[in-house]
């Protein structure tokens, strides 16, 4: 049963050293709320999944900004120029994955495979440490399923039973995200009766949903 509630009753239970996707692109679709009620709950060592790692104040990059974490899986962090400083010094494990296959590996959580082959990064640093197949002559990575403890994302419209629509680019990450953790938090920008929504508009069914969040900080229209 879908929960309805504030953001800081939704981030409650996460606890020290959780793991958490986060949803958004380069702060498009990014659920803000959510990052800040966990930014004023203080809780550290928190290992991210997001696409990027966002921007200094803004977004994602809060949590960076008062150093609550410790690991990220990302595709980008060019956007925060702490982060650069943190790999260097080890102050944050970063692990760099291109932007498919991060995608790939979440996605193949959702769905309950064990991981994804893919020619990206052959021959290159990403494939240190990986397993290697080889498949009609063809060379493969083995990159393995990626899940959560945790995911915050960000859709357009919610119903009273968690199904969710998302707004033109602002979806990205956030379904295959959805289908990936223990717990689903979606923050929404309306909240909308049963029925109300037409069942081909909605993306992520309401089953992948534990709690939904009215979005009440204003920060513009994302996507």
């Amino acid at each position: 049963m879908v929960k309805i509630c504030t953001a800081k009753e939704a981030v409650e239970s996460i606890s020290e050293g959780m793991s958490i996707m986060i949803g958004g692109f380069l702060n498009v679709g990014a659920p803000e709320n959510l990052i800040q009620a966990l930014v004023e709950k203080g809780v550290k060592n928190l290992t991210i999944i997001s696409n990027d790692t966002g921007f200094a104040g803004k977004g994602i990059g809060k949590l960076q900004d008062h150093k609550q974490v410790a690991k990220v899986y990302t595709s980008y962090v060019g956007g925060h120029p702490a982060y650069g400083q943190c790999m260097d010094s080890g102050e944050v494990e970063v692990v760099l994955v291109p932007q498919g296959t991060l995608a790939e590996q979440i996605r193949a959580a959702g769905a309950g495979l064990g991981g994804v082959l893919t020619p990206t990064g052959v021959g290159t640093i990403a494939a240190q440490g990986k397993q290697e197949v080889v498949i009609h002559d063809k060379t493969y990575l083995m990159e393995l399923a990626l899940s959560a403890d945790v995911a915050f994302i960000k859709a357009h419209q919610a119903d009273t039973s968690g199904n969710l629509v998302y707004r033109r680019c602002a979806r990205n990450f956030n379904p295959i995200m959805a289908t990936a953790a223990k717990i689903v938090i979606a923050e929404v920008e309306e909240i909308v009766p049963v029925g109300a929504i037409d069942p081909d508009q909605v993306i992520t069914p309401g089953i992948f949903v534990d709690f939904i969040v009215k979005g009440d900080i204003e920060y513009g229209r994302n996507g």
